[in-house]
C-alpha cells in the first residue's frame, strides 16, 4: 500500500503538485527513519535534498506534461531566494508558449542579486522591474513581453518569432508591452537581436509553420504575402487564406501533418481533406490560384519553391473578380489548442 504524507502536510502539498518538505514532515512528527524507509520503498521520491512527492503524485504529474513545472516548483523551492523570479524558457513553457525542441531542460531564474548555477538550474543576475514581474499558478515568474524579450536575446530568430506571434495571436502580450520592455532594457546585451525578432512578429499566423514560412519568404526576398485572408464568394466565406497576395489572386497555404490528423475544429480528418479539395476547386474556378507548401519546401526543397512563388507573382490575377478578399486583423486561437493557450488568470507580483 502507498504510503501518504501525514494529512496537514498532504494539505498543504496539495497546492504545490504534491511537493513536501523535510520541515513539514518534521513538525508532523514524521522521524527521519520513516522518511528514508519512505524513500527505499519507492513510496515517496526524493526529488531534491528537503524536498520530496509521492510516487503517486510523480507519476500524475508526469501523465500530465507537467514535470517542467513541477522541477520549476523544486528549484524555487530549494534556492529560496525571495527576489527571483521563474524566466526565459522555464518562463515561455509556464505560459504556455513554443520553446525550442532542443532547449535545455535546466530551470532559468533571474535574480537581481546573484548570479548561481547547479544541478538542474541556471540563475541570471538581472534587473527585476516591478512592472515585469508575476505569479501564475503560485509561481514568481517573468511577464510575458519580458519573458520574450530575454527569450528572443538568445534563441534562434525562428524560435524567438514563433513564440512572439504565439503570444501576440492568444492576446498574452500588446506590441506596446513588448516596446516598453524593450526601452526599458535597451542597454542590455543582445537586446537589438530581440528587437529584430519583435519587429518580425505578427500576431496573426496561427501556426509555428506560418511564422517559418513568413519569415523564409522574407529571407528570400519576395514580396510579403498579408496573412489570413478570408477568401468570399457571394458574400459566403470560402476560405481563409495562410497567406495572400491580392494583385496576383495567390493563395499561400502551409500544411502541417497534424492539420489533417487532429483537425482543428472538430470532424473526420478525411472530411476535413474532401471539403478543403472542393472549398479550393470553387476558388480555382474563378481565378485563383494555391501555392501549397509543408516543412520541408522550406528548408532543403526552398529552390523550386521559390522559382514557382516568382513565376506564379508574375502572372496578374483575373480582372474581373467574383470573389473578395479580406485581411482579418487578428488570427484566431486553432480550437484545439484553446483550452492550454488561453490567457491564463495571473495578478501583479508584490514589489
Amino acid at each position: 500500500m502507498p504510503v501518504p504524507p501525514p494529512g496537514p502536510v498532504r494539505a498543504s502539498a496539495a497546492s504545490r503538485a504534491g511537493l513536501f518538505t523535510t520541515a513539514e514532515l518534521t513538525a508532523a512528527g514524521v522521524t527521519e527513519k520513516e522518511v528514508r524507509t519512505a524513500v527505499r520503498s519507492g513510496h515517496w521520491v526524493r526529488l531534491r535534498r528537503g524536498l520530496f512527492v509521492t510516487m503517486e503524485d510523480l507519476a500524475r504529474t508526469e501523465a500530465s506534461g507537467r514535470r517542467r513545472e513541477l522541477d520549476a516548483l523544486v528549484v524555487s523551492t530549494a534556492l529560496d531566494r525571495a527576489g527571483a523570479a521563474l524566466s526565459h524558457g522555464t518562463a515561455a513553457w509556464l505560459w504556455g508558449l513554443p520553446v525550442p525542441r532542443d532547449l535545455p531542460r535546466d530551470v532559468r531564474l533571474t535574480d537581481p542579486d546573484r548570479w548561481r548555477s547547479g544541478p538542474g538550474y541556471v540563475m541570471t543576475r538581472a534587473a527585476l522591474p516591478e512592472p515585469e514581474v508575476t505569479t501564475l499558478r503560485g509561481h514568481r515568474l517573468t511577464t510575458p513581453a519580458r519573458t520574450l524579450v530575454d527569450a528572443a536575446r538568445e534563441w534562434s530568430e525562428l524560435a524567438a518569432v514563433a513564440a512572439l506571434d504565439a503570444a501576440l495571436l492568444r492576446g498574452l502580450v500588446t506590441p506596446e508591452e513588448l516596446a516598453a520592455t524593450l526601452a526599458r532594457h535597451r542597454s542590455t546585451p543582445r537586446v537589438p537581436r530581440a528587437a529584430r525578432a519583435v519587429a518580425a512578429a505578427d500576431g496573426r499566423s496561427e501556426s509555428w509553420l506560418e511564422t517559418k514560412g513568413r519569415l523564409r519568404f522574407r529571407a528570400a526576398g519576395l514580396p510579403p504575402f498579408v496573412p489570413q485572408v478570408e477568401l468570399r464568394v457571394d458574400g459566403r466565406l470560402v476560405k481563409v487564406a495562410d497567406g495572400w497576395y491580392q494583385e496576383a489572386a495567390l493563395v499561400v497555404e502551409f500544411d502541417g501533418r497534424v492539420k489533417y490528423e487532429r483537425p482543428a475544429y472538430g470532424g473526420r480528418p478525411e472530411d476535413v481533406l474532401f471539403d478543403e479539395e472542393r472549398r479550393e476547386d470553387l476558388l480555382r474556378s474563378i481565378g485563383v490560384r494555391f501555392v501549397r507548401l509543408v516543412d520541408d519546401d522550406l528548408g532543403r526543397g526552398w529552390p523550386p519553391v521559390e522559382s514557382r512563388v516568382r513565376r506564379e507573382l508574375a502572372v496578374p490575377g483575373p480582372v474581373d473578380r467574383s470573389f473578395t478578399a479580406v485581411p482579418r486583423d487578428v488570427g484566431r486561437v486553432r480550437a484545439a489548442a484553446r483550452q492550454t493557450l488561453s490567457r491564463p488568470a495571473v495578478r501583479r507580483a508584490a514589489p
